[in-house]
Formats: C-alpha cells, structure tokens, sequence
C-alpha cells in the first residue's frame, strides 16, 4: 500500500476531511449513548446514587489514563491507528450497554465508554497538532470541535427520537435498540479513518525526534507534567478551558432548575440548550475567519469574558424565554470559540514532539474541572440559591478571561 506524506496547508490537508467525518460519527456515538446509560440504568432498578456512580465511572479511568496517553500518542506514528481502536471501544462499549441486564455491568461499560473517548480525543487532537503548521491550528481545531459540536446536537436528537415516550419496563428495550443504533454509528465512524490511516508522518516531525534536544524526542521522553507546565502561557490555557468546559456543564445542568423556578417548560429550555449548542456551533466554523482579524490570545480573552457576562445575565430573574434564547445565543457562541483557542494555545506553548502530552494534560485539567467547579456551585447553590451556580461560574470564567490576558 502505498502511503503518502502529510504536507502543510491546502491540499496537503486532505486527511482532515476523513478525519471530521469521523468526529461527526464518533460524537454522535457518545452522546447518543450517554443519556440512555441513566436511563437503562433507572429501568433495571438503580437510584440517583447509582446513577452518580456509573457517571463517575465514566470519568474516572480518562484521568488516570490522560496523560500517559498523551506521551504514548507522542512516541508513536500510529495516531490514526489508535483512534480507530478508540472508535472500536466506542462501538464495543455501546454493545455492551445494550446487553447489559445489571448495573455492575452498565459501569463497566460505561468506563469502557470514556476510555473510548479519551482515546479519540487524544489521538485526534495529536494528529492535528503533528500534521497541521502552526498557522493552520487555529481552522482545524475549529473544524475539529465544529465536528464534535455536530455530533453533539445530532446525537441526543436520535435518542430522543427512539425512546419517543418509553418509560418503566418499556425503557429496557427502547434503550437496547438506541444503544444498537449507537455501536452502529460507531463502526461506521471506522470507515473514513482508511484514507488517513495510509499518511506517512511529516520528514520534518521524525528529524526533530532523531535530533533531541528541545524539539526532539528525547526532549519529550524526559519532559515531565511539571516542566510542561512551566511553559509560558500553558497554565493559562488549561485554567481557560477547564473553567469554559465546565460553565456548558453548569449551564445545561442548572437550566432546567432555573427555567422552572421561572415557569419556563422543559420543551422550552431543550430548545433553548438547542440554541446554545447551535451557535456554538457557528462560532468555531466562524473561527477561520475570526483569527484572521483579531490576535488569537484577544479573541480568547474577550470570548471567555463575554461568556462569563452571559451567565451572569442568565442568572438574572428573567422570565421572558425570548431575552433568555437571545442571552445563550450570544453565551453560547462565545464559548464555542474558548475550546479550539485553547487547543492551540496549549499545543503550540509545547515542544513540539510533546504536544500530544501537552494536549492530554489539557484533557485531564478539564475532567479535574469538571469535578470540582460543579461540586463547588452546588456548595454555593444550597446556600445562595439555584443562580448561585450561574454567579459563581461566571466569577470563574472572569478569572479566567484575566489569566488569560497576561
């Protein structure tokens, strides 16, 4: 089989396109899969705790697993090769999903289900980072988390779509056919990965890593999580998007809690998550565009900012569910851009034979986030009210916006 070689801009950005189409499928996968993981579980007898802990299990392999991941993925020329076999557990994980008949069997493939994702995430973003120029980071990573917004719009549409009005004991089948939907569109997910899997890596890349020194990869090899994040510019990446990521979380999950307080319905507030996502969505097909005209760190300062005012207006007592679409529209472009800025900002403050570790760092920062800044709005919540998850959210992003802007 005859393999070519990645080549900068243009044409030789061809394997990308494969690439995204994958993401799409992958994406679509995973959060077709993870709301019917609480609901299969609630049909075979488990509770909210139990519900707690198979979302913990999700989580807790991908953050012990992120970062020897990430130096993995910097030593070998096989990235296209591992998101393939990360697809595959995506695949596998909803099969299993879909045969399980108890919830020690639901945590274990929901485990199974985040090592999955870590792995494409990982693999994926290192791919970009070794074969993409620097100056086309900033347009592939859009497109990259562009595709994964797709995904996550498209994906919840189909579940919905299967269970329909399902409830009780009818859960149980409704889920199992959802979840085959899932490890179907998770194989297809494999397809497109054949084009990108015959690239040979950049001349380039292996010289550096037969040189060593800083750029090489002897440098990588002995370069810890510490030293990374010395690197200027890395910490504030990471603290930027672990605190965007985790303000969606906080979002979507006091959402409903306020709508209801203010009589909004649930139809409501699904079409008003729709709208967050929908022009998130936008805004990292738009980033292109954007980079062009402002610098990279003012786009990230201003974006995470903005979407910190947003939140903050969010948590006003507004009734009107049209102020409120009009508020997420703007909230919710502004952090879409957050993730693909952030991607590039960490990826370029590392050498570049590290980037993949740099990246996985970013990955585990942002699981650590996603722990800790909601356990902390629900502290504040139970004394503040249900807007003080907003308050504080946005409190975060601000300090985030001023991080970043150093």
């Amino acid at each position: 089989m005859g393999g070519r070689t990645g080549r900068r801009g243009g044409a030789g950005q061809a394997w990308l396109w494969p690439l995204l189409v994958s993401v799409v499928l992958t994406h679509t996968t995973l959060n077709l899969a993870r709301p019917l993981i609480s609901y299969r579980a609630i049909a075979l007898g488990g509770d909210a705790a139990a519900v707690g802990l198979i979302t913990a299990a999700y989580a807790l392999l991908p953050v012990v697993m992120a970062v020897p991941l990430g130096r993995f993925i910097d030593r070998t020329r096989h990235g296209v090769v591992l998101i393939a076999a990360g697809t595959g557990l995506l695949a596998a994980a909803s099969l299993a999903l879909a045969a399980a008949q108890g919830l020690a069997l639901i945590a274990a493939a929901s485990a199974v289900l985040g090592v999955g994702h870590l792995v494409c995430m990982i693999a994926g973003q290192g791919l970009i980072a070794r074969l993409s120029p620097d100056s086309g980071l900033d347009r592939a990573f859009g497109w990259f988390t562009a595709a994964a917004s797709l995904g996550q719009l498209v994906g919840p549409l189909i579940s919905g779509a299967v269970l329909g009005d399902a409830g009780g004991p009818a859960l149980v089948g409704a889920t199992t056919t959802a979840l085959l939907i899932a490890g179907a569109m998770a194989a297809l997910g494999l397809l497109p990965l054949a084009a990108p899997a015959r690239l040979r890596p950049r001349p380039g890349t292996r010289a550096a890593g037969a040189r060593g020194g800083e750029g090489g990869r002897g440098a990588a090899e002995r370069m810890s999580s510490l030293a990374l994040l010395r690197r200027p510019g890395l910490p504030s990446g990471l603290f930027s998007s672990l605190a965007l990521l985790a303000s969606i979380d906080i979002l979507t999950a006091y959402l409903p809690l306020i709508a209801e307080a203010r009589g909004i319905s649930p139809a409501t507030v699904g079409v008003l998550l729709a709208v967050r996502a929908l022009t998130s969505l936008l805004s990292r097909l738009s980033l292109p565009w954007l980079i062009v005209r402002w610098r990279r760190r003012t786009l990230l300062t201003a974006s995470t900012a903005g979407a910190g005012a947003a939140l903050a207006v969010v948590a006003l007592p507004i009734g009107s569910p049209v102020a409120l679409g009009a508020v997420l529209a703007l909230g919710g472009f502004l952090l879409g851009l957050g993730q693909p800025l952030t991607m590039t900002i960490v990826a370029t403050a590392a050498p570049q034979t590290a980037r993949a570790t740099a990246l996985a760092l970013r990955l585990w920062g942002n699981r650590v986030g996603q722990v800790a800044i909601p356990a902390a709005a629900a502290g504040i919540s139970s004394l503040a009210g249900t807007s003080g998850g907003l308050w504080l959210t946005s409190a975060v992003l601000a300090a985030a916006a001023a991080a970043s802007w150093r």
